[in-house]
């Protein structure tokens, strides 16, 4: 089939016949008049002193006032976490898993944070099977592992903070007590969970207006429930949660439903230090955080894409596009393969960075034709959510990313506690020798991957890009358009994006255009409608003061001071 250019005309008709043959992209978005050019515009955010970028006003604008008040980014980070446990329930909260990088200014350097819980000790393939599934649960109480965020916030107010946690916690109390009115698009994601909500007695008492809707927007919501289990814990620290009162409620309810935790498993929870992880792109330091989340897979997507001349082909071309796509396919099929919890890796997967097999792996990718299936290479001999960056001017940032993973995630609420709780037991595999098989007290397989960017050896930016699988995708598609194109800060985060979905089917932002659509299509792409592109939040470092950016595709806001 020939291409539509300039030099070769094609009549109306044919090209009408095209593009009806384009799986599902006979949409309205495939018609030029009903699509915008661009997304919403707004302007980077310059501050002085301190910036804040979160996806919720009220969050953004409480870590704002902590820093204003005199406390640091940590403290800012942990507030605007509580907060947006409350405003933004359906997407994080003390139910979920809490994933750091951080510039710490005290210690001139970069370090880590994982405070992502485990599975229960009643975890195994046989109990799962025993269900008569074929797989993990992914919604209920069987789903659900230990909530590693509360640890999470208080280990970097005690090692980095100012605040105590009933301090950093008052915000998000009053709000909760309050109550506010629900934002635009927390309020279309949350009515489309409410037949989750519906299945579990307490999340429908908790999120549903009289048990039967949910808000709608500019809607009044309150959540006495939740302001009444953080006064406990302000009160009595998280001892209370990690094997006190409040966690054996959180563990009798869950075991009444079937799940698999026991409360010797919050007792024993820790979150960890841990070293981030790194790759050399354009002259900077990209860096993430070791499995079991995705870091590595945009690492290594940006290693496959880095000496391919990205520039010459077109910012969202259909060459740069393909390229995006196939480097993602490839550095996923290693993920699927080899990622799991760190203590139980078949190798090194710093192996996956090696330039050598990075560059066996760049040479599958066919230029002119998208690929349906990709295996995982051979590195080794055998083997939901909300994102924040804030930086203060001490010079500390933080980029910070707490989940339930799906929206709602199991389903479960307590009742009473007014938080719900997670469902990442879904990450786990049945599969017998596989790393990321379940079994009791094991990481499982994470999506959460907070960004960090350092420039010879000092801090330049902090940065996350939230949704699912496509937050490897966000990541490297933001930098590029920082890195590579140039772009301001805002129009990098605005620009619209692709997302992989599985084998050659992909989804397109509107405003990318119908001659690069029909392009990819006869590379071998299937163009579906609809899919979500995450949301970004930003802060970089200027030569003196600050820049930060919020996605549109959020009800967020940056601010600074």
């Amino acid at each position: 089939m020939k291409a539509i250019t300039k030099t070769n005309p094609t009549p109306l008709i044919l090209v009408l016949a095209i593009l009806q043959l384009i799986p599902n992209c006979i949409e309205a978005q495939m018609t030029p008049s009903s699509r915008p050019s661009t997304l919403a515009g707004r302007s980077t955010v310059y501050a002085p002193n301190g910036a804040v970028a979160t996806s919720q006003p009220l969050a953004t604008g409480a870590a704002l006032k902590v820093l204003q008040d005199g406390g640091n980014a940590f403290d800012a980070a942990v507030t605007a976490a509580a907060v947006l446990n409350v405003v933004e329930p359906h997407m994080t909260g003390m139910g979920g898993d809490v994933f750091a990088l951080f510039w710490s200014a005290r210690e001139g350097q970069l370090g880590g944070l994982d405070a992502s819980g485990r599975s229960g000790s009643l975890a195994t393939p046989d109990a799962v099977r025993a269900l008569g599934l074929d797989d993990v649960p992914y919604r209920g109480a069987r789903s659900v592992t230990v909530p590693g965020a509360l640890s999470g916030w208080s280990a970097l107010l005690e090692e980095y903070g100012t605040l105590s946690l009933a301090e950093a916690l008052t915000p998000a109390i009053e709000i909760a007590e309050g109550g506010f009115p629900v934002t635009p698009i927390i309020a279309s994601q949350w009515r489309g969970s409410s037949r989750v909500l519906r299945q579990d007695p307490g999340a429908t008492a908790t999120f549903l207006l009289d048990g039967q809707r949910s808000p709608a927007a500019g809607e009044w919501f309150q959540n006495p429930d939740i302001a009444a289990f953080f006064r406990t814990l302000a009160r009595e620290g998280i001892g209370a949660f990690y094997g006190g009162s409040l966690g054996a409620r959180i563990v009798e309810e869950v075991q009444a439903q079937g799940g698999f935790l026991t409360l010797d498993d919050l007792k024993d929870h820790e979150p960890e230090w841990i070293e981030p992880i790194s790759v050399d792109f354009k002259g900077y330091q990209v860096w993430e955080l070791p499995p079991a989340g995705q870091g590595i897979a945009a690492l290594e997507m940006l290693k496959i894409l880095d000496p391919i001349d990205l520039e010459s082909m077109g910012h969202n071309s259909a060459d740069y596009l393909h390229h995006i796509i196939e480097a993602k396919k490839l550095a996923f099929a290693d993920m699927a393969r080899y990622v799991s919890d760190r203590d139980h890796l078949e190798g090194d997967l710093n192996a996956l960075l090696d330039d050598a097999y990075v560059e066996r792996r760049r040479a599958l990718i066919n230029p002119g034709r998208a690929a349906d299936r990709v295996d995982p290479g051979r590195p080794f001999d055998s083997g939901e959510t909300i994102y924040l960056s804030v930086a203060d001017g001490e010079g500390n940032m933080v980029s910070f990313i707490n989940s339930v993973f799906e929206y709602f995630g199991s389903g479960v609420v307590v009742p009473g506690t007014g938080f719900v709780l997670q469902n990442r037991g879904a990450g786990f595999t049945l599969q017998d020798g596989h790393p990321n098989q379940i079994a009791p007290r094991k990481r499982p397989f994470h999506t959460l991957i907070p960004g960090f960017v350092t420039k010879d050896g000092e801090p330049y930016m902090a940065f996350g890009v939230m949704g699912g699988s496509m937050q490897p995708q966000g990541h490297v598609q933001l930098l590029l358009n920082l890195l590579v194109f140039g772009m301001d800060l805002q129009d990098a985060i605005d620009a619209p994006r692709v997302r992989h979905m599985g084998g050659t089917r992909i989804v397109l932002e509107s405003p990318v255009p119908d001659d690069v659509r029909l392009r990819l299509w006869e590379m071998g792409h299937s163009i579906s409608a609809g899919g979500s592109f995450g949301g970004a939040q930003v802060v970089l470092k200027l030569p003196k003061g600050w820049a930060a950016g919020s996605d549109p595709r959020k009800d967020g806001m940056a601010a600074g001071h």
